[in-house]
């Protein structure tokens, strides 16, 4: 069977240049995109994701900051910089880099943040209302898989769907969005029995649990779709996913690579969240003031 490439990195392309005729609308109104990130610590991952995110924000004409504290910080003085940014117009998002370091409190540190302004869709107001059908912001890393089925014609209505993983993050919020769309979804973790059994029945499989090549050939439906959330870094240094990349591809119709799949959709999802945010302050707000010739 020919295999074909979900190339996330040629879509995340096509999307950011898309972006940049509304950010220059938006910043001609006065509502300029905002974005704020908040690193704790000096994780060199969380470095890596934290520039790329900056840096594409910057890319799309967007304003950016980056506000960095050391590993041993205080969280009420992360939390009085929330409030901070909740307070000020100029940002529309303000996004914390998790995991955070073990003294913090991750589910305070969320609920801190304005829900209009969580552009990662961790909020649980924002949970509740993707919950309802109503959703004010996506989580990043789903919204760009739906992004991707979306673009390569995939559409889940009838399908059967498993996802491998349960996280707050990928696994629920991408159960909900297969089911809003007519999936038949199934969640494996790690309690479920023969998850080789679930995964052979998958039209769409999405692999999100954080473990090297775990799903194998043997465990892929003829002609399905293969997501490979995973990024895992190997002993030599190399990355993979969470999806045996080489034995899939044998059996697959479509499969995302890693990299190069869905990291930088989660990325370009993330801009499309806090320009959306800016969208909506600016319907609200009145046009500004033309000054006279």
């Amino acid at each position: 069977m020919t295999t074909n490439i979900l190339d996330g990195k040629a879509l995340a392309e096509q999307l950011r240049t898309s972006f940049k005729e509304r950010v220059s609308t938006l910043t001609a109104l006065g509502q300029r995109p905002g974005l704020v990130v908040i690193l704790v610590g000096e994780d060199a991952a969380s470095q890596v994701y934290v520039r790329n995110k900056v840096n594409a924000c910057e890319a799309a004409g967007m304003l950016s900051e980056k506000v960095v504290y050391p590993v041993d910080v205080d969280p009420a003085v992360v939390l009085a910089r929330i409030a901070q940014l909740n307070a000020d117009c100029r940002i529309h998002g303000i996004l914390v880099q998790l995991p955070l370091p073990r003294h913090f409190d991750e589910a305070a540190i969320l609920a801190a943040i304005a829900a209009e302004k969580d552009v990662d869709g961790f909020h649980a107001e924002n949970v509740g209302a993707l919950a309802q059908g109503q959703p004010r912001f996506i989580p990043c890393t789903p919204y760009g898989v739906m992004k991707m089925l979306e673009h390569a014609g995939i559409d889940p209505s009838g399908k059967e769907a498993v996802i491998v993983g349960r996280s707050n993050i990928v696994g629920k919020p991408m159960a909900l969005l297969l089911l809003a769309k007519g999936a038949t979804v199934t969640i494996c973790h790690s309690k479920t029995r023969d998850l080789g059994f679930h995964t052979r029945r998958a039209d769409i499989l999405v692999a999100a649990v954080g473990k090297a090549r775990m799903i194998g050939g043997d465990m892929i439906k003829p002609g399905a779709v293969v997501i490979d959330v995973g990024i895992n870094r190997l002993p030599d240094g190399k990355l993979c996913g969470d999806v045996d990349f080489a034995s899939c591809a044998q059996t697959a119709a479509l499969i995302t690579p890693v990299p190069g799949g869905v990291g930088p959709m989660t990325i370009a999802m993330l801009l499309a969240n806090t320009i959306e945010a800016a969208e909506r302050l600016a319907q609200r707000s009145p046009a500004p003031r033309r000054k006279v010739a």
